[in-house]
């Protein structure tokens, strides 16, 4: 992940060359070489940088950024360094975008204190993205996260309804009496009398087969359809898997990518030792060297088919849900 280091200060260019030293991938700017001063530059450093150190007052490096800040699901990690190297400070996006570790990080580099004021830290427990963040879990709604935390900051009771095993850091778990509840599913249905907050494990896998040349509409509209018949979220997809004939198909290429999820392909061999769990098509067959396609995919891919094969003008769509530890 790359880091820009910005000094204003012939002690902060020193300062700033010593944590490039420690924290890698990283790139310094100063005054030296801009006309205009590096200030000009902060608008590019913000689009392009993931992790931001700025050796300045807290206050310069506030009104820099300040017209830049979306929101903390997009915001890179800006972290504010005095340029005698006294302080650490997690300036912006301490939690998903990872401030609070990248201060604790040149801290440790420079023999600074790390100076981290996010609740939860201060608190010792988990904040909802944090944990999300940790396993892998796709955040429905900030907002809704933001109320769950605030109940945990607060020291209310939670309860917690997971299909998946993990736990949050948080001591206040109760299945009667309690504030808010945090739900760890791939089900779209949920009725909650409290306030709640949704986390989307990515444990669902759709076995695909298609006919040549299917679009990456035709394929998106198949598998809406099925997630949606069968109450199950989008947001949870991991994998597209199909036969390993199709991996050049664009139309399945470019529908991982608008769902932002792999694509795997298994070959004939892999096929064929499980196909015998499934119902198969001489025209398949013929067509493929298989007798099915998107169930034995998605089996594979998961280990546990959840929704059988549903065909759609053309596509076929099975869905399968992976097992955790």
């Amino acid at each position: 992940m790359k880091c820009a280091v910005i000094s204003f200060t012939e002690a902060g260019e020193k300062l700033a060359k010593t944590i490039s030293q420690w924290i890698p991938n990283t790139d310094i700017y100063s005054n030296r070489g801009y006309p205009a001063g590096v200030k000009s530059e902060i608008s590019a450093i913000f689009e392009e940088y993931k992790r931001i150190v700025f050796v300045s007052a807290v206050g310069i490096a506030v009104r820099l950024i300040a017209p830049y800040i979306k929101d903390k699901t997009r915001d890179p990690a800006v972290v504010a360094v005095d340029d005698l190297g006294r302080y650490a400070i997690s300036l912006l996006s301490g939690h998903i975008g990872g401030a609070n570790d990248l201060a604790c990080e040149i801290a440790e580099a420079i023999g600074a204190q790390a100076v981290i004021t996010t609740a939860s830290e201060a608190r010792g427990i988990e904040a909802v993205d944090m944990f999300a963040q940790r396993c892998g879990l796709v955040i429905e709604n900030m907002e809704d996260a933001k109320t769950i935390t605030s109940i945990m900051v607060n020291g209310g009771t939670l309860r917690l309804i997971s299909e998946i095993n993990q736990q949050i850091n948080y001591p206040r778990i109760s299945e009667t009496e309690y504030d808010g509840c945090l739900y760890i599913t791939s089900r779209t249905a949920i009725s909650c009398d409290k306030p709640y907050c949704v986390l989307r494990p990515k444990n669902l896998t759709v076995g695909v087969g298609c006919r040549k040349g299917k679009s990456k509409e035709e394929i998106l509209y198949a598998i809406n359809t099925v997630f949606k018949e069968n109450d199950l979220s989008i947001k949870s997809i991991d994998c597209i898997a199909s036969i390993d004939i199709k991996k050049e198909e664009q139309g399945l290429i470019q529908a991982c990518e608008e769902l932002g999820c792999n694509f795997k392909t298994f070959s004939k061999e892999q096929i064929n030792s499980v196909q015998k769990r499934f119902a198969g098509s001489s025209f398949v067959k013929g067509a493929v060297g298989v007798d099915c396609v998107c169930e034995p995919c998605a089996y594979l891919a998961s280990g546990e088919i959840i929704v059988g094969k549903r065909s759609l003008d053309g596509v076929t769509v099975s869905v399968g849900r992976k097992g955790y530890d």
